[in-house]
């Protein structure tokens, strides 16, 4: 039976995971994502999932285990935080390479120092380009819904390429919001059983392996970056089937708020989006001509969706909550793409970076209302003043 419920983004994570009655987990505990490791171990343990719950002594051992269980043929979950994610890093090549289609769950915290428990998005970022479908969820009832997408979308055989569903640590991690659970005869319908195509089996041998010769690498790193523009159409349908058998409508790739008549914008992805709908509001109530453009997913990256929403407006302010340092805008990793995207437009906005929320700090009201006085005060000069404010160290 369907039913509603109010919980955090970790224990909405760990529901996720249930309903899609995965095989493995694997599991070393950091907090914020250790909730989820613990939900996950509560399930287990009272017979509520049937799954291989596994223990890692690191967060090395635990993707490793993951690549393994995936590659025999397994549906696995998994999931770190901050230098978690780091720990880890040598995997996410090797599994993305081989096409297994692995979950991975990050609840984002900021790598030391300070290390912090909170919503920087440094930690999966650095991953960014490693071949993992990417996106984030803004509350509980997203994050529910977009672990179940991943699931449907990476385990395609047109796709198979391993996932990383993140959220803002403490932010949707441990704020809890009201989650529709659905009827598990609607996820059956949803997602069918994992089946990949060349799984470990001693009856059917097979190869797996990331070390080969020189001249076969072209061809695969080729094989990758095709099957990443290929999983676009996919995304794109598996949203449609969602909403059908769900009743709940995501747009894949952006979130506008109030933008029709907007002339600047935020642009940014993951929880801090909810404060910006209030300080929107707010600012709207004021006259402020401000809207939101919020990424639901990075990778693939949407370029074609990006620039035909963002040409739309006057200014472009990109809220940051990652360390970009030393690149294009001395401050996170978000403004280059995002110009980038822009380049071939014919209308191009002002853009300049906003680094807020680092260290896990929460972007309150009023720096939204600082950083739209600075949107305003650049649309009427005709020119940034600078590339990148640090919100909460300038006038």
């Amino acid at each position: 039976m369907a039913k509603k419920v109010r919980i955090n983004g970790c224990v909405a994570a760990a529901q996720a995971a249930k309903y899609a009655d995965v095989d493995v987990i694997t599991a070393y505990p950091i907090r914020p994502y250790t909730a989820t490791m613990m939900a996950l171990a509560q399930m287990v343990a009272n017979g509520e999932l049937d799954a291989e719950y596994i223990v890692a002594d690191s967060e090395h051992s635990q993707l490793s285990i993951a690549h393994g269980a995936s590659s025999s043929g397994a549906r696995v979950f998994t999931g770190s935080s901050g230098v978690g994610v780091q720990f880890a890093y040598e995997l996410y090549s090797p599994i993305s390479g081989s096409r297994m289609p692995v979950q991975m769950m990050i609840a984002d915290r900021t790598l030391d120092p300070p290390g912090d428990f909170g919503s920087e998005h440094t930690d999966a970022l650095s991953t960014r380009d490693m071949g993992w479908l990417m996106g984030w969820s803004c509350d509980a009832q997203e994050a529910f819904d977009n672990h179940l997408m991943a699931f449907r979308i990476g385990e395609d055989p047109r796709v198979l390429l391993p996932q990383m569903v993140c959220q803002d640590g403490f932010f949707v991690s441990h704020i809890t919001t009201d989650c529709d659970l659905p009827d598990p005869g609607q996820v059956k319908e949803f997602l069918p059983p994992y089946k990949h195509p060349y799984p470990l089996d001693p009856r059917h041998p097979v190869s797996h392996g990331p070390q080969i010769m020189p001249e076969q690498g072209p061809p695969l790193q080729l094989e990758r970056a095709r099957a990443m523009e290929g999983s676009v159409p996919v995304i794109e349908e598996v949203h449609d089937q969602f909403a059908r058998i769900f009743g709940r409508r995501y747009d894949p790739w952006l979130e506008e708020y109030m933008t029709d008549d907007a002339e600047v914008v935020f642009f940014l992805q993951g929880g801090h989006g909810v404060t910006a709908r209030h300080a929107i509001r707010h600012m709207r109530a004021r006259g402020a001509k401000v809207g939101m453009v919020r990424m639901r997913t990075i990778r693939p990256y949407p370029t074609e969706r990006i620039r035909e929403s963002l040409s739309k407006f006057k200014v472009v302010g990109v809220i940051e909550t990652n360390m970009g340092l030393g690149g294009v805008s001395s401050g996170g990793s978000l403004y280059a793409e995002a110009v980038a995207a822009l380049y071939e437009s014919d209308r191009r906005p002002l853009v300049f970076s906003f680094m807020a929320g680092m260290g896990g700090e929460a972007i309150v009201l009023k720096e939204f209302y600082w950083m739209t006085n600075k949107m305003i005060e650049a649309q009427k000069r005709g020119k940034i003043e600078k590339r990148t404010h640090w919100v909460g160290f300038e006038e």
